[in-house]
Parts: C-alpha cells; sequence; structure tokens
C-alpha cells in the first residue's frame, strides 16, 4: 500500500510549511488510538488544545503533526498550517480529488451509522472499501475521514450530520458523492428546528453536493419523501429514486426472524434479491435494501454485496445484545445506550416487543434536543410502550417524568433522575429469561446502566 501522505502533497493541499520530509500511513486526532506512522492533526477543541498531546503523539512514533505553532517540548516533524482544522479541510479536499472512488454519503435523522456500516460490508465485497470511523460525521469527523481515504479505495462511504442548517451543505461540499441516501426524517435536533418540515430541508442540503449524473435515494416510508424528493430536484439531481416498503425503486418485500438475525426479501430494480442480515430489526430491513439500491446505483454486484449483510451484526450502542447472569439462568440485553428520538425509539420498542421473553423491560431515558414539545414526545412512548406488550418501565431522567406519569402503575418499575440512581435497581430485579432494552440519548448516560448490568456476568 502507498503512502497516505507525502510531505511535498500535504504542504501543496495545506499551504504549509514541513520542517522536514516525511511520508504518513494514516491519520489521527486522539494520541490513545494513534498508530505508528500516523499524521497527528492538533485540533483544538472546546476542551483541550491538540497541541498539549503533540510530544504524546511522537512518543507513539506518529511521523509528524499538523500545528498551527511549535508547541513546546516538541522534538519531530511539524507541519506548520495557518489553521489546523482549515488544514484537515485542506487534506480532505485533496483527498477526494485525488481519488477515483465511488462516493455514498449517508446522512438521516437515525440508522446513519448502521448504515453506513451495512454500506461497509456490502461494497467491502466488491473491492476496497473506506468508511467513516465510529460516527465520525461532524465537522472534523467528516474531513477526517476523507484525509484518511487511501488513494487505492475504489468505493467510499461517508456518514454526514448536522445540528443546525448549513451544516450538511458544507459537509457534503467535500464529500462530493455519486450517490446520496437519507434513512429516515424524524424529529430529532427539534431544538433547533422547531419543525420536521425543517428537519427534512436541513437533510436535503446532502442534494446539493451530489456530483452530475449522481443519485439521491429517498425512504419511501417517510411522510416526508415527496419533499425530500422536491429538494432533491431543486438540487439538480437527475437520479432520484426511492426504497422501503413503499419503495418504487428498491422495496422491502417482507423479514422474518431467523435464528440469527433475520431473512429479508426485496426487490432491486425490478430483481428478486433475497437475503440474510445478523441482526433484526424493520428499520435494519429497510435500510438494508437502501444499502443495495446504492450498490445498484454505482454498478455493483447486488446479489455478492446481499450476501456479504449476513455478516453485519448490530453496533455497540445501536442494538448490540448480550447475555447476563440473572436469577437461575441469563437476561438478554439489547444495547440501545448510544442515541435516542422519538422515530428510533419507535424502532427499538417494537424489537423489543417482538422478543420472546418471559418479561420485556424498558429502560428509557431522555431524549435530548427535542424542543418546547419535549415533554408530549415523551408521554407519547406510552402508547408504543402498550402496543410492544412492556412489562415493565424504568425511566430516568427530566423528559422521562412525562412519560412515567403517563403511564399505568401496573408498567411501573422504578423512576428517577439520573441512570447511574436507576441501574442498581434495574440490575437487582434482573431475572432469569428477560428481555432489557435499555436506550436513551447519549446525554442521558445510558450506558452506566450497561455497564451495571455486564457487571452481574456476561453470559458466553
Amino acid at each position: 500500500m502507498s503512502a497516505l501522505w507525502t510531505s511535498s502533497e500535504a504542504e501543496a493541499a495545506t499551504l504549509g510549511k514541513a520542517s522536514r520530509a516525511f511520508s504518513t500511513t494514516g491519520m489521527s486526532i486522539d494520541t490513545r488510538t494513534l498508530k505508528p506512522g500516523d499524521l497527528f492533526v492538533a485540533l483544538k477543541g472546546d476542551a483541550r488544545d491538540g497541541h498539549e498531546f503533540v510530544k504524546a503523539a511522537f512518543d507513539a512514533k506518529a511521523s509528524a503533526a499538523v500545528v498551527s505553532h511549535k508547541p513546546d517540548g516538541a522534538t519531530g516533524t511539524l507541519l506548520t498550517v495557518a489553521h489546523v482544522q482549515r488544514g484537515l479541510e485542506d487534506l480532505a479536499r485533496a483527498s477526494r480529488a485525488r481519488s477515483r472512488a465511488k462516493i455514498v454519503a449517508v446522512t438521516g435523522s437515525a440508522g446513519k451509522t448502521t448504515t453506513k456500516e451495512m454500506l461497509r460490508l456490502a461494497f467491502g465485497a466488491l473491492g476496497n472499501t473506506h468508511a467513516s470511523a465510529a460516527s465520525y460525521n461532524n465537522h472534523w469527523g467528516v474531513p477526517l475521514s476523507l484525509a484518511s481515504m487511501p488513494r487505492e479505495t475504489e468505493y467510499g462511504v461517508f456518514e454526514v450530520g448536522m445540528n443546525h442548517f448549513g451544516e450538511l451543505r458544507n459537509l457534503v461540499s467535500f464529500v462530493r458523492p455519486h450517490v446520496a441516501l437519507v434513512t429516515t426524517i424524524a424529529p430529532a435536533h427539534l431544538e433547533f428546528f422547531g419543525n420536521c418540515e425543517a428537519i427534512a430541508d436541513a437533510k436535503s442540503e446532502v442534494f446539493e453536493g451530489i456530483l452530475p449524473g449522481g443519485s439521491a435515494l429517498i425512504p419511501a416510508d417517510s411522510e416526508y419523501a415527496a419533499r425530500l424528493a422536491m429538494r432533491a430536484k431543486q438540487a439538480g439531481v437527475s437520479r432520484i429514486l426511492s426504497f422501503g416498503a413503499n419503495g418504487k425503486d428498491a422495496r422491502l418485500i417482507g423479514f422474518s426472524e431467523a435464528e440469527v438475525g433475520m431473512k429479508v426479501q426485496s426487490e432491486i430494480l425490478g430483481r428478486r434479491v433475497d437475503f440474510r442480515i445478523a441482526a433484526p430489526g424493520a428499520h435494519i430491513a429497510g435500510n438494508s435494501v437502501g444499502a443495495l439500491l446504492s450498490v445498484a446505483m454505482l454498478d455493483g454486484d447486488v446479489l455478492n454485496a446481499a450476501a456479504a449483510l449476513s455478516q453485519f451484526s448490530a453496533l455497540k450502542g445501536r442494538g448490540a445484545r448480550f447475555w447476563v447472569k440473572a436469577g437461575a439462568g441469563s437476561a438478554e440485553i439489547i444495547d440501545e445506550s448510544y442515541n435516542a428520538n422519538p422515530a428510533s425509539m419507535a424502532a427499538a420498542l417494537a424489537l423489543l416487543g417482538s422478543a420472546n421473553a418471559k418479561r420485556r423491560i424498558a429502560v428509557l431515558g431522555d431524549m435530548l434536543e427535542m424542543g418546547p414539545e419535549g415533554a408530549a414526545h415523551h408521554a407519547d412512548l406510552a402508547g408504543l410502550i402498550e402496543a410492544a406488550r412492556v412489562d415493565t418501565v424504568y425511566a430516568n431522567g427530566v423528559q422521562m417524568k412525562s412519560l412515567w406519569e403517563a403511564l399505568p402503575a401496573s408498567r411501573r418499575g422504578s423512576y428517577a433522575a439520573t441512570s447511574s440512581e436507576i441501574a442498581p435497581l434495574v440490575a437487582g430485579g434482573l431475572q432469569d429469561g428477560d428481555v432489557v432494552l435499555v436506550k436513551g440519548s447519549l446525554g442521558s448516560r445510558m450506558a452506566a446502566i450497561i455497564d451495571a448490568l455486564k457487571a452481574r456476568g456476561v453470559v458466553g
């Protein structure tokens, strides 16, 4: 594999100056995960300045560091630029300009990272594939992912996110995708947008970066599908396609539970495609069909891509499952602790409702950034809990008090202000045969409950 960046290339892209010649094999902004040969980018965040960690980066064998000034004690190779964030963006644009890869951008109110990982597997069966790490979908994550794209990449998959208008427009200008896929539109970040029409408009900014002749993939089952399609048309996109149970171009015919995950039946551009995926849920089935439509629009082998999805499993904090000791047996835990909004809550509760369990238990934390209607959005979960036949609900957080008050006494487990208070109550009440869903926004710190459950002893 060739070098990711040489010093002369990095200097040309950033208009910076290298203290000596270097070549790099990767990119890093975190000395804890930096690998020997990486180019360390000393970004300045709200809490810490990356320049404070340049020495640690060289101790970890970084090839060089991108800085705006020489830090005290730094003895390694420096690429000095006017502004580090701009320097990272310059490298991202240069990476995209030199790449011959076929590029997909993924956005949406829920399911972005899961769909991105499905696309990584699908395209990985077809050729050299590079995808965003973790949930690197913001103002530094997207350029870092692009700047890290190897020269040999044949397919690139990039997750793009936003909290405000204009953010996606900026990010997609780096990515310049051939295909842009929107997973769904849901009331997330309502604090900043006010209504779902505005969220749809903000997400539709992704279409503005699509290259000429490229494709916009619309979630047909969303009530905002028509609005997204109109925005794509306004952006000059020539090919606008839809996917989902009501999709015209990629249709989810059905899905059924398998020993591991589920069997999915679909039709992609008029061709029947049945496949297995090692994770359950209607939302995953729908987005897997969107992923295969992305493959089709880039002239990839859809059948080989579909076969690769059998290797997909739910991600940590996004539906991953494990079993812990409970009584004389075990309880199954569904870890949805990373994020939450009304759409993803509905999907997770439906998944819990389909579980074969002695008791179905929901442990729910606040959905954040819901705006002035936040209390109502939380109270509305009571109907979904009823439909999912949840036996017991544990709730924590200020907003979740509205749900707690809407629940019948028969479904109430315990309520507390914080996850750390509720965690021992959940862990202490486990019984053999329970299936437990743990879900809330990242700021609700639901991982504390996952940790408390694992402390009982993971089985298998």
